[in-house]
């Protein structure tokens, strides 16, 4: 997903003079193409991201549409200060990027396992949230912040993440703020909602064990189509979320939130709730290397049969 976003960033800063980019020491056979081809509008500040986000904040008051890129953690929950009021108080053209999104890094521990920045920065207000699933959401993810004049988080995988769409034409000038996108329309009461690169693992785990489920990738937390939402909720008898995040605060607890306020409204009756299962992390740091699999695995973070039935 990383290669994706910077090669479709390249594309956007060759049509928009205005695309900044900041890295924090890192990125190293991946931003080159970008620092080679704007060297003007590129720059390495080191391993300071608190500074990084100030910089952004002052380069976006002059105009520019500032992305800043580090690992996990580093420019979320080291920066969540200067995110908030730097960047999200004024309301700045500021993307912050975290490549290695979950446990991606899973062989580095928990202090690279970027587990809890989700739930963290959708309640900080003006910032869009987006977690794109593989390279097709990736690049449309990066067109769609580009585009958008204001704060955006981007959380992007690094392994290697195959391309899960299948897509005959290129739609990703068509993806707008809280869009859900379907994958699979198999089955007509059960629907796996996926956010982030969990989808693949989805996608291959309801073709193999041959399930008559849908799947929908939801590459934004923040904000999500309403609308569709709703219609999803009153279509389907169950539904799964699943994510690489902790249980609180992230994408099961953001469908659920709107869950009850469809009803709160009067727009759901009581019997088109549907059953709801939350798989994500239970509140526990895991202080064991391994690959991202591995740690997924050990979190629980994975469907059962039974969950189907």
């Amino acid at each position: 997903m990383r290669t994706a976003f910077i090669n479709q960033l390249i594309e956007e800063a060759s049509s928009n003079n205005n695309i900044f980019l900041l890295v924090g020491d890192l990125g190293f056979s991946v931003v080159e193409p970008f620092a080679e081809k704007f060297p003007d509008r590129f720059l390495n500040v080191g391993i300071a991201e608190q500074n990084m986000a100030g910089i952004a904040a002052g380069l976006a008051m002059e105009g520019y549409c500032v992305y800043i890129y580090s690992i996990g953690n580093f420019p979320t929950l080291r920066c969540m200060e200067q995110i908030r009021y730097d960047i999200c108080y004024h309301n700045l053209n500021v993307k912050i990027v975290a490549v290695g999104g979950g446990y991606a890094y899973g062989a580095l521990g928990p202090s690279h396992h970027a587990t809890e920045e989700l739930g963290m920065l959708r309640t900080i207000p003006n910032l869009v949230v987006c977690a794109p699933a593989d390279p097709y959401e990736a690049k449309a993810i990066t067109t769609f912040t580009a585009c958008y004049n204001g704060p955006c988080y981007i959380r992007l995988g690094k392994a290697g993440e195959p391309e899960v769409h299948k897509h005959t034409s290129d739609e990703s000038k068509q993806i707008v703020k809280g869009t859900i996108l379907s994958i699979a329309e198999t089955g007509n009461t059960t629907a796996v909602f996926s956010t982030g690169s969990m989808l693949k693992y989805v996608v291959d785990f309801i073709e193999r064990n041959n399930i008559a489920s849908s799947v929908y990738s939801f590459p934004f937390i923040k904000p999500i189509d309403n609308t569709m939402l709703l219609n999803l909720f009153i279509k389907y008898k169950s539904i799964i979320t699943i994510e690489e995040h902790q249980a609180s605060g992230g994408f099961g607890s953001a469908i659920l939130e709107l869950l009850y306020e469809f009803a709160n409204q009067g727009l759901l009756a009581q019997n088109q709730f549907p059953k709801m299962r939350r798989i994500a992390i239970n509140d526990q740091f895991y202080s064991v290397a391994g690959s991202q699999e591995y740690l997924r695995s050990v979190a629980g973070l994975e469907l059962k049969m039974e969950y189907f039935d």
